[in-house]
């Protein structure tokens, strides 16, 4: 790493010797009627004296400046990549110095056909980036027979008659078609590298080349000149003259796709990573169109070969996935590592260099990293519905003895809990956490015993699951019923229905939380009670209170349910896949920050239920008792500042102001610690600093105060600025209280009572499982209320539909208890 970070400082001192040079000859331009080599001397030996004292500080590894070389098709084109960097957790700290990269003809083509230019442009954006980090990349492309066609087909229709036109039309010739879209390929490559201030150049190659040692030879010397010079060389194959008639083995050192072309130039030029990119995420362990197919992160020989099962081949292209895992395969146990990667998601080459988890990974060392007993995403779901279903086979009794069983484990392990717990805050604190995430993190005293009480209140409540919601009887009937009812026996013809709706579990619930175990408890024991299977991804600064609240709750589960009903899941590579299995979650609750749950809302298609932030507000009328005012706004804000519950915003009527009633309120809230923040009109008026924004959540000791002119004003106020949580006004007029409530359109409406009071244990619901601003079947606290849906079951005697000609339907309510 010193030898990168000199390579990069080299890099920097060129940058800024070359920003001194263009000064100086824009000084000579200016001051014309001077000699002009006389300046450009004293601009050489400047520039000469700083590469020489750069040259002598330099160790002799600072040269040895990182390569990167992307092998880049348009219609069938590679890319080849170097670098110098470790690739993180995802190569086990492997050193990588040379890595090559192919990009598959479906990545730079259109559906008809014509060039992508968006992800052409993309890839380049991602070279220019690495040339400006000091790596050097070469490009590898064969597009020219795809541009040429093009080209070749307008030049016959201008051509062409009419009657010519009504023809059957000969195939072009492939190479003709090559030798005229070169030009085009290269010029479309230079206007899209010259945008972005990089220099490319053009080399022509053919599989026969690759015979020639001195050809092997010149093709080393040739790239490293041109590196040197800071040039991106462009490769391609030479369709033209190229006499390749049938496809050869890669063994052989001939290539005859891009994916093997690729392979053979990362062999050449002593690449140490070679990267894929397709037009799917990775390689399945079935056609990527199956829903039942995996994402294979890391491909170990002797666990895939001959278990895959490959569909067909992308519209374009030679060979499809079969030949990129020939290649793959090829290059790994060459020694070089191989990620095969989408390249239609933004910034995949970046990603790969930066070792995240994304794509399928090869190595010839790979049988080393994985554990034998690795589950899979889809697996650990599977895994849950099915514990989830033999968990709703079993009886209410059981299931709440489950809950009670989990709470004792609980008070048994308190200390263990706490001990593992305390190295969570410990770290949390030298690792420069902040503080509310920190306070979110720890168990305070008292907090075990709390959780195991809750559970205990959830286990002795009514059976959620199986309740009757609705009885209804159904009496089915055609025209000869009720010509019965007229007299004529002999036409009898109807039957009853009895339907009812019935409550029943979701089934896999997959909860991502930050900071809080306490979560995981409270989550766990819904899940159990509600018959869910669940699946659990805490963050990683609880990590260790997450594992001992985890093992001590599955081990309480008994194995006729099995330990599988919670998964715990501790990688975040993980969550990209758990949130594409619609058909295997049916909901997912994001417990974090407006950030986390943002962005599991935009990369999943499964339901979510959560909220994004809690500004809540606290609306003080002109009316309100002022020491109740005190005493809720400083709970509201001191009690717990991190929740998402918390007063963040204070709203005061603007009389109180003359009243001093606002000072009153300010004075308590800064004793007890709090950094007081003004809207527009409470800064001016109140002489305090004005708030970054109305809609901000503190999560601290700190919140924002605003005046407003009544409580319609307050309303309006929260609707603008709030996020929909709780909110409360404080008053003794019930007549603007009943306004207050009706309008303010959140999850929890409050008066005269604080914020901190929005919770799901405070409720009633035992637990909750978060706090939901949707407008969805759950909004606020949500409990296992929750996490249930309904069904409907018929018992009927033969009924048909038969398109309901003569029927009639008449419906009558039926008591539940019947």
């Amino acid at each position: 790493m010193e030898a990168v970070d000199s390579s990069r400082a080299f890099v920097r001192d060129v940058k800024r010797v070359v920003i001194k040079v263009m000064e100086c000859l824009a000084f000579v331009l200016l001051v014309g009627f001077f000699r002009v080599d006389f300046f450009l001397s004293i601009g050489m030996v400047f520039v000469c004296s700083v590469l020489v004292s750069r040259l002598v500080c330099c160790s002799a590894q600072s040269w040895n400046v990182m390569k990167l070389c992307f092998v880049c098709p348009v219609f069938s084109a590679e890319c080849l990549f170097c670098l110098t960097e470790s690739l993180g957790m995802r190569f086990n700290s492997l050193n990588v110095n040379l890595g090559s990269m192919e990009v598959g003809t479906a990545v730079v083509t259109r559906a008809d056909g014509r060039l992508a230019l968006g992800r052409l442009g993309s890839l380049c954006e991602q070279i220019h980036e690495l040339n400006a980090q000091g790596y050097e990349v070469i490009l590898v492309t064969s597009g020219a027979v795809g541009v040429g066609r093009q080209r070749l087909r307008y030049r016959r229709l201008l051509n062409s008659s009419f009657a010519d036109l009504q023809k059957p039309q000969v195939e072009l010739d492939g190479k003709a078609c090559a030798a005229v879209g070169q030009n085009g390929l290269m010029a479309l490559y230079d206007t899209l590298f010259s945008q972005l201030d990089v220099t490319s150049a053009q080399l022509l190659v053919t599989d026969n080349d690759f015979r020639d040692p001195d050809f092997r030879r010149q093709l080393n010397e040739t790239v490293k000149s041109l590196l040197s010079l800071k040039v991106v060389p462009i490769f391609n194959e030479n369709d033209a003259v190229s006499t390749r008639k049938a496809p050869y083995e890669d063994s052989s050192g001939i290539f005859w796709d891009n994916d093997s072309l690729a392979a053979l130039l990362a062999l050449e030029l002593k690449a140490d990573l070679l990267v894929l990119l397709s037009d799917v995420d990775g390689l399945y362990s079935g056609p990527p169109s199956d829903p039942h197919s995996e994402l294979i992160h890391t491909y170990i020989k002797e666990r895939h070969d001959g278990a895959i099962t490959f569909g067909d081949k992308s519209r374009v292209g030679r060979g499809g996935m079969t030949a990129k895992v020939k290649a793959a395969v090829y290059a790994a146990y060459a020694g070089i590592p191989v990620v095969i990667t989408s390249g239609f998601a933004t910034g995949n080459i970046i990603k790969v260099l930066n070792g995240k988890r994304i794509g399928t990974l090869f190595h010839r060392d790979a049988s080393k990293w994985v554990p034998q007993g690795e589950v899979s995403a889809r697996d650990m779901a599977v895994a849950a519905r099915e514990s989830s279903r033999r968990l709703q086979a079993m009886s209410s009794q059981e299931r709440s003895k489950i809950l009670l069983d989990v709470a004792d484990a609980l008070e048994a392990s308190e200390k263990l809990i706490i001990a593992e717990n305390d190295a969570d805050v410990a770290e949390a604190q030298q690792a420069g956490y902040e503080k509310s995430l920190i306070s979110r993190l720890a168990l305070k005293p008292g907090k075990v015993p709390s959780l195991a009480n809750s559970i205990r209140v959830l286990a002795n409540m009514e059976e959620p699951v199986g309740r009757v919601l609705k009885k209804t009887e159904i009496l089915y009937a055609n025209h000869r019923f009720w010509v019965n009812i007229l007299g004529n026996d002999n036409c009898k013809t109807f039957r009853r229905t009895h339907l009812g709706e019935t409550v029943i579990s979701l089934g896999v619930l997959l909860i991502i939380f930050e900071s809080r175990p306490d979560a995981l408890v409270q989550i766990a024991s819904l899940a159990i009670r509600s018959g869910n299977g669940l699946l659990l991804k805490g963050g990683k600064e609880a990590r260790r209170s997450n594992a001992i609240l985890h093992k001590i709750i599955t081990s309480a589960i008994p194995k006729t349910v099995g330990e599988r009903l919670i998964g715990l899941v501790t990688s975040r590579e993980e969550i990209p896949e758990l949130l594409k299995l619609d058909d295997v979650i049916d909901l997912v609750i994001p417990r974090g920050s407006n950030k986390l749950v943002s962005q599991i809302k935009a990369s999943t298609k499964i339901p979510v239920l959560g909220h994004a932030d809690g500004i809540c507000h606290v609306y003080v009328d002109k009316s309100a008792n002022m020491d109740m005012a005190k005493q809720i706004v400083l709970d509201a804000k001191t009690d717990y500042p991190a929740a998402c519950n918390a007063m963040e915003t204070l709203l005061v009527h603007k009389d109180l102001v003359q009243t001093g009633g606002v000072n009153e309120l300010i004075v308590e809230l800064q004793t007890k610690g709090v950094t007081i923040f003004g809207g527009p009109r409470a800064s001016s008026l109140l002489n305090i600093p004005e708030a970054r924004s109305l809609h901000h959540e503190y999560s601290s000791l700190a919140c924002t105060v605003e005046i407003v002119d009544d409580v319609k004003a307050a309303v309006d106020h929260i609707h603008q600025h709030g996020s929909a949580h709780t909110d409360c006004i404080i008053t003794e007029d019930h007549e603007v209280a009943e306004i207050f409530l009706r309008l303010v359109d959140s999850a929890a409406v409050f008066h005269n009572a604080s914020t901190r009071f929005s919770d799901g244990f405070r409720f009633g619901l035992g637990a909750e499982v978060g706090i939901s601003t949707s407008r969805i079947h759950a909004r606020g606290p949500v409990g296992v209320e929750g996490l249930l849906t309904t069904r409907w079951l018929a018992r009927g005697s033969g009924q048909v539909v038969n398109g309901d000609k003569g029927i009639v339907y008449t419906h009558k309510d039926l008591n539940l208890q019947d």
